[in-house]
């Protein structure tokens, strides 16, 4: 995902570092930006003129150190909650006092989070949607430390990089996640109860709800992983059954079936 943030801010036209783990990950995300633009140009919503433009807004590196000047740092690690504090605290020792730190988490607390840093209040969440460069929303979540300067702040940059902002506050799964990942999982319940097949389920969700897509494919395009870490928030944070994870979801996660990233998930790809 932190590829298609990279994507939309520098079509916005700011200047963007990507820093991953190595440098044969950032070649990877450059090369996934580069198709991406691509196909914006075959389809006419970009020049070639303004994908080259972008390109060259956008450089990769593993060196943290070019944070430095940055006035926003968006952490887009996977769901995992010792792994995000770790870069956090990596960010907060380079990242200047003026700049803002933010996280794409899809259900960690932002106030969990926010504690690891010398200036929580310069912290906030900015909960992008898969895939970034075509969905439009952003959720603005506020930590409890969140202030109102840095919260005005998240909800400019979302605009100027055309996405429609909403203010949310801090809760298990947030507002978007509460809804769908639950309504996801009962979907993953009822193909392992065998009511029906997973086309079978998927159709009767687009035509019967108007769906745009149906929840296993969705699923699918999410990444269960990211699902099962979504579900396991909802139920650790609220102590309710209605919020435990399918059994046939923690499987396929066990068995690395992971949905579009692995090749294989509900559906083979």
């Amino acid at each position: 995902m932190g590829n298609g943030i990279a994507q939309v801010c520098a079509i916005a036209g700011l200047p963007v570092s990507m820093i991953d783990v190595s440098e044969t990950a950032i070649e990877r995300g450059l090369r996934a930006i580069d198709t991406s633009l691509d196909a914006l140009v075959r389809k006419e919503r970009l020049s070639e003129v303004e994908k080259q433009a972008a390109l060259a807004r956008v450089s990769g590196t593993v060196d943290y150190d070019a944070l430095a000047g940055a006035d926003l740092v968006i952490e887009a690690a996977t769901e995992n909650l010792p792994l995000k504090l770790r870069i956090l605290r990596q960010i907060d020792g380079i990242i200047s006092g003026s700049g803002v730190v933010s996280t794409n988490t899809s259900s960690i607390s932002i106030t969990q989070l926010a504690a690891v840093l010398d200036r929580p209040e310069r912290f906030v969440g900015l909960h992008f949607f898969n895939p970034v460069p075509v969905m439009p929303l952003v959720e603005v979540i506020r930590g409890l430390q969140t202030s109102d300067e840095t919260h005005a702040f998240a909800i400019g940059f979302a605009e100027v990089i055309g996405k429609t902002p909403v203010t949310v506050r801090n809760h298990p799964g947030f507002t978007v996640n509460r809804i769908l990942v639950p309504m996801i999982n009962e979907a993953i319940f009822v193909l392992q109860e065998r009511l029906a097949t997973a086309d079978d389920i998927d159709l009767g969700m687009r035509l019967g709800c108007n769906h745009p897509i149906g929840p296993l494919a969705l699923a699918d395009l999410i990444g269960l992983d990211t699902l099962l870490a979504v579900m396991e928030v909802l139920h650790d944070g609220f102590r309710d059954s209605k919020y435990r994870p399918a059994p046939l979801l923690k499987e396929m996660v066990d068995a690395g079936r992971l949905g579009r990233k692995s090749g294989h998930g509900f559906y083979s790809y």
